[in-house]
């Protein structure tokens, strides 16, 4: 694996890291710009603007251009007509992976975000970007959004799935996209911050056997104290405080069999992360 490029590293994350008025700092940040002109219509422009505002200005939870990279060569390479992503955040992932599916003859790109107000920037970024006709923008828990574009039949079936939201509902939403049949052999999952803060719960049930996952379907509980515990440190990290997040408990379906493996890449700050991409092959048979 190359080396981190010090020269692009994002501010240092600080204990207060969004949802605290950057978010609206970084639209004037880059509309107030002298080359606003030039920036309109381009998605590398708008991308290179907010990697400016990280860089100088504050710490912003993006994808950033090392694991971009990593999810930009798999678009190509799956060459998706639907691509899915759950965390939207600013926009930054759906900027540069919209671009791609749009490039790879792709025709839609669903961001799912809960917060209604970063759901706004991320609709004028990517307005911006001239990426409007492309990428579509769902506000609501990613559970409902998903479910609700299921029963509007807009969601058929997902050829790609960035998850970059809540941690402990990776597991959740995949086992919901499961039940509903968008996620069948031949989908591929990409999941961001499997290192850093990890996500043991999720790695475990796309890197377990068919007969692993039915086992552990039967059990009356299938949370561990491991899964709790990193349920509750995502909690501490990346829900805003008082804030309730509700839990599916679709069964999914543990026949679909997953070649998964870890990609090792970088945070926007230097530190070490990863991106697990998780391929469905087949289904067995029960």
């Amino acid at each position: 694996m190359p080396e981190f490029d010090q020269s692009k590293a994002y501010t240092e994350q600080e204990e207060v890291f969004f949802d605290d008025g950057r978010e609206i700092e970084l639209l004037h940040f880059v509309y107030g710009r002298a080359d606003i002109d030039q920036i309109r219509g381009n998605p590398a422009r708008v991308l290179q603007a907010i990697d400016e505002y990280g860089r100088t200005k504050k710490y912003l939870m993006n994808v950033g251009e090392d694991k971009g990279k990593i999810v930009t060569d798999l678009i190509a390479e799956v060459k998706p007509q639907t691509m899915v992503e759950l965390g939207g955040y600013i926009g930054y992932s759906c900027i540069l992976f919209g671009d791609a599916v749009r490039k790879a003859g792709g025709k839609r790109y669903y961001s799912l975000e809960r917060n209604p107000e970063f759901g706004a920037v991320i609709g004028s970024l990517v307005h911006l970007a001239g990426l409007s006709d492309v990428v579509k923008v769902e506000i609501g828990s990613s559970d409902a959004s998903l479910k609700r574009l299921y029963d509007e039949g807009l969601l058929k079936h997902i050829d790609l799935m960035f998850l970059d939201h809540y941690k402990p509902a990776y597991t959740t939403d995949l086992k919901l996209c499961e039940e509903l049949k968008i996620v069948t052999p031949g989908s591929v999952l990409a999941a961001d911050n499997v290192i850093t803060p990890g996500n043991p719960p999720y790695l475990e049930y796309v890197r377990s056997s068919v007969a692993e996952k039915r086992k552990k379907a039967e059990q009356p509980n299938g949370e561990s104290a491991p899964d709790a515990r990193m349920a509750a440190r995502s909690i501490n990290q990346y829900a805003k405080r008082g804030e309730s997040t509700s839990l599916g408990s679709s069964p999914g379906n543990p026949n679909l069999v997953y070649d998964s493996k870890l990609v090792n890449s970088f945070e926007p700050t230097g530190v070490p992360d990863g991106v697990e991409i998780s391929r469905c092959v087949s289904e067995e048979k029960e």
